[in-house]
């Protein structure tokens, strides 16, 4: 599918926006449960972030197998070729599900929806694409994910640059020639880090510019031949049961105790087993305490400083990229995974500018000029990030009830919503990986389960009773607020400006974007919710 003609108004159980994992899960769910339902796409295939996340270097940082479906239908028939795969075998992987849950008859590719308008009469989202065509949906799903919407710096002379200038996200599907260039990335997150040192490697010259630095920890990639994989196929089947019980979504968690219940040599010992599992645990697998006490995320900061600055030759450098005063608390900006990223400043081609120290004054026809001097580039590529969690919602025109709109609802009101999957005042509307839910601290596939699981669930009920309508209380939604925000400032996270408190973004209200209490426990209240006929919840709208 994916015809861009206009149509008349096609009539449906429920629309889906988003061709990524929630999507994709959601509309095999809704279509085996016997729902009228279709999904529609921007881009023009599968993969949500991994179809327009193309860019040198970019690949997953959940290890293999944990960023997969659970279906066995899938797992059974597919083979990883690497611990942590990149953004084509991503892509490929889609479209193995693609085929396996014959999903194309019910996609609409290059599909751009403008509004989604709550029909109060008929109990009906009346939803309008870009292009013209029109969905009446009793059920509007727009599991937009975490980066739908980019964000880009408001520099002054951005659009006077003569060279190639492109943002992350937005990647030319005709791979640019970057041999011998010179070369700007801009930012310094987890594209920025996964980028930069794959252009390190073909560029004449590469400039990073860096506002923080991103404390990175060390990918241990792994090549599977055809016969091997990263877990036994015979066990992955328990594997996924542990995954659903895991905090984060991964099958590890916290340690059952605190920093300093080790003394020092137990405690060096513990960090070093961390340190060369070469993925997240030494960030999410470590002691309980590490995001929430000052003492004890300084002691796992100190290891990972002595361990970055060991690989950097330059003392400018270390101070830069590892400070000896900490910059931050560890862990409470999202950590990247690297593999060559810090030996990459010793090479003497590549450059990193501190725009604390020398900001960005404008862009010119051939570069960048600073306080200290003009940089001539031939490409500058903005990693720069995303308006993150909320932009995917805002950037529709989304309005509920008495035309209340959802952007201003989130400008007043900061990201309210109610189990992180609903909002008060928008009936029938349900998202996975938004505000308010464990999103971007649990791993992807397993939240988009545990929650598109939970929204047919609620589906079912309204089909099964003749109820034409389900919508949060505003009382609910403040209360359910209040626990996630306890959460987080009972923790370090505020304590660090980053895309988890909304700060990337100019005139966004800051406030925790996740659920910090862990998976199980979220997967927990949802269950309890649907338990005591959706407390928190009213119905409206008994068909006859």
């Amino acid at each position: 599918m994916g015809s861009n003609e206009t149509t008349s108004v096609e009539e449906l159980d429920a629309l889906i926006i988003g061709a990524g994992f929630s999507g994709v899960y959601q509309l095999k769910k809704l279509r085996d449960e016997g729902y009228k339902v279709k999904m529609v796409e921007s881009g023009s295939d599968y993969g949500g972030i991994w179809y327009w996340n193309r860019y040198p270097g970019a690949r997953v940082d959940s290890h293999a197998p944990h960023y997969q479906f659970s279906d066995p239908e899938l797992w059974k028939n597919w083979h990883w070729k690497q611990r942590f795969p990149d953004h084509k075998q991503l892509r490929e992987y889609f479209q193995f599900v693609a085929e396996k849950w014959d999903l194309r008859k019910d996609t609409f590719f290059n599909t751009y929806i403008n509004s989604a308008i709550w029909d109060e009469v008929q109990y009906k989202w009346i939803i309008t694409a870009q292009d013209g065509r029109i969905f009446k949906a009793t059920f509007f799903l727009p599991h937009t994910g975490i980066a739908a919407s980019r964000s880009v710096p408001d520099w002054r002379g951005i659009e006077y640059f003569k060279g190639l200038i492109v943002h992350s996200s937005y990647w030319p599907h005709d791979e640019p020639d970057l041999k011998g260039k010179k070369v700007a990335v801009i930012g310094t997150g987890s594209t920025g880090v996964q980028l930069s040192h794959a252009v390190s490697e073909v560029a004449g010259e590469l400039t990073v510019f860096q506002r923080t630095p991103a404390l990175c920890l060390p990918m241990k990639q792994v090549d599977y031949a055809d016969d091997e994989e990263p877990i036994p196929k015979s066990e992955l089947e328990e594997f996924f049961k542990v995954r659903n019980r895991g905090y984060w979504g991964f099958d590890f968690g916290f340690l059952e105790k605190n920093t300093f219940d080790d003394n020092e040599d137990e405690r060096r010992a513990i960090y070093e087993e961390l340190w060369k599992a070469g993925d997240f645990t030494y960030w999410l697998g470590t002691y309980t305490d590490m995001l929430f006490s000052p003492k004890a995320n300084n002691e796992a900061y100190k290891f990972w400083r002595e361990k970055t600055r060991a690989r950097l030759n330059d003392p400018r450098l270390q101070e830069l990229l590892a400070p000896q005063e900490q910059p931050y608390p560890f862990g409470c900006k999202r950590v990247p995974l690297e593999r060559g990223y810090y030996e990459m400043f010793n090479k003497p081609n590549v450059h990193l500018v501190n725009v604390n120290e020398t900001p960005v004054v404008e862009v010119t026809e051939k570069g960048i000029r600073t306080s200290e001097k003009e940089w001539e580039f031939d490409v500058i590529i903005l990693a720069t990030g995303f308006d993150a969690v909320t932009g995917g919602l805002t950037t529709i025109d989304v309005r509920g009830i008495d035309n209340q709109s959802l952007k201003q609802k989130f400008l007043e009101q900061g990201p309210a919503t109610y189990y992180g999957i609903s909002i008060a005042g928008f009936p029938n509307m349900f998202f996975s990986y938004g505000p308010g839910a464990p999103t971007a601290f649990c791993n992807g596939p397993t939240c988009a389960e545990v929650q598109c699981d939970w929204i047919a669930e609620v589906m079912n009920r309204l089909r099964r009773h003749g109820i034409s309508s389900i919508v949060a209380d505003e009382s609910s939604e403040k209360a359910w607020g209040e626990q996630v925000q306890g959460i987080a400032n009972a923790s370090l996270l505020p304590k660090a400006k980053s895309w988890y408190m909304g700060d990337n973004i100019a005139g966004k209200p800051r406030a925790s974007l996740m659920y910090l209490g862990g998976l199980p426990n979220y997967h927990e209240k949802l269950k309890n919710c649907a338990s005591s006929g959706y407390k928190g919840f009213h119905f409206q709208g008994l068909r006859a």
